[in-house]
């Protein structure tokens, strides 16, 4: 798994979209019990706050100390830095094991090891993400397009393919369920929108590499326009239930 985030944990806390609590409503018409969820690569926890009023206890990790210190405290949250791939949870404690914005960082074959291993038989996992950014005002909206696909072009990790794929190319070695589709929307100030923006991390690439500001264009754009931006973002949800292991039969001779 990668880290990525742990510099400007704080502006990821702030400026990074919250998902709508009809995702986690979603997902819990799945869940046998909601009492053990693991939020695994949680970051500052935008989704583990979701979880931890439905669960009587959640476990949120993250490579990042740094960006689990940003994380909202709730009693039944238990903030631990570990590895996505390896950790020291006991067989079978799950009854939900999430992974949003983040599960395209992981080793996906040893991960799975570890949900087969901690995951409840009737257990759920379920994966959340979020697409490229859409603004309904089409010079913006052009701009950004253009930074995401010539600016930056090289400057994405591999792993981003994943997310331009809506997730429907990730293993998913999962019997799946049927899901709803979902949006966030909001309204954005100029500013709140290269807030966003400026924690991709194919940003953090380019300046690392160039003296020049990729979001200067943008930002001389933004200082003509005040109005609140109608913001939306496509999200992907999958989820699925650990595959029921086929008996053999036997029959007598």
């Amino acid at each position: 798994m990668k880290d990525l985030f742990s510099s400007g944990s704080q502006l990821y806390q702030q400026a990074r979209p919250s998902y709508p609590i009809q995702i986690i409503q979603e997902i819990l018409q799945h869940v046998p019990e909601p009492h053990f969820a693991w939020d695994c690569g949680a970051g500052s926890g935008q989704f583990t706050q979701l979880l931890a009023p439905y669960f009587d206890h959640v476990v949120a990790t993250d490579l990042s100390e740094t960006q689990l210190q940003h994380a909202p405290y709730f009693e039944n949250v238990s903030y631990q830095v570990q590895a996505a791939e390896h950790t020291n949870f006991a067989d079978h404690s799950f009854d939900l094991i999430c992974v949003a914005q983040a599960i395209h960082w992981f080793d996906f074959e040893n991960f799975y090891k570890e949900v087969r291993r901690t995951l409840k038989p009737d257990g759920i996992f379920a994966v959340i993400g979020y697409g490229l950014i859409h603004v309904e005002h089409e010079q913006i909206n052009v701009l950004i397009q253009k930074l995401y696909g010539e600016k930056l072009k090289g400057y994405w990790d591999a792993e981003r393919k994943y997310i331009d794929e809506g997730y429907q190319t990730i293993p998913f070695p999962f019997d799946e369920v049927a899901v709803a589709e979902f949006k966030m929307q909001y309204q954005w100030t100029p500013s709140q929108l290269l807030k966003y923006l400026s924690t991709w991390s194919a940003i953090k690439h380019y300046q690392a590499q160039n003296e020049d500001e990729p979001l200067l264009e943008l930002a001389e754009y933004l200082k003509c326009d005040e109005q609140l931006l109608h913001i939306e973002f496509p999200i992907f949800l999958r989820i699925g239930k650990l595959p029921l292991l086929k008996k053999k039969c036997f029959m007598k001779k």
